[in-house]
């Protein structure tokens, strides 16, 4: 199971590190009237969030493989 978790935290780490801006028009564009692109901020919000994504999905995956081969 934490195998599992960890697959899911790695995948959605990397993807919010290569495409910041994947959810943005679904969770954000809606709120700003007119046309608009996220900010730097939000970019680099979730770049930040991609990593800490990815730190979990290590800790998933090293308590996963302590619980097979111990």
């Amino acid at each position: 199971m934490f195998i599992f978790i960890a697959i899911i935290f790695f995948s959605l780490g990397i993807l919010s590190k290569r495409n910041p801006t994947w959810g943005w028009r679904a969770n954000e564009a809606w709120k700003i009237r007119g046309d608009s692109e996220p900010s730097d901020a939000y970019i680099d919000d979730m770049k930040f969030r991609g990593s800490v994504s990815i730190l979990f999905g290590f800790f998933f995956l090293t308590c996963g493989l302590l619980v097979i081969f111990l």
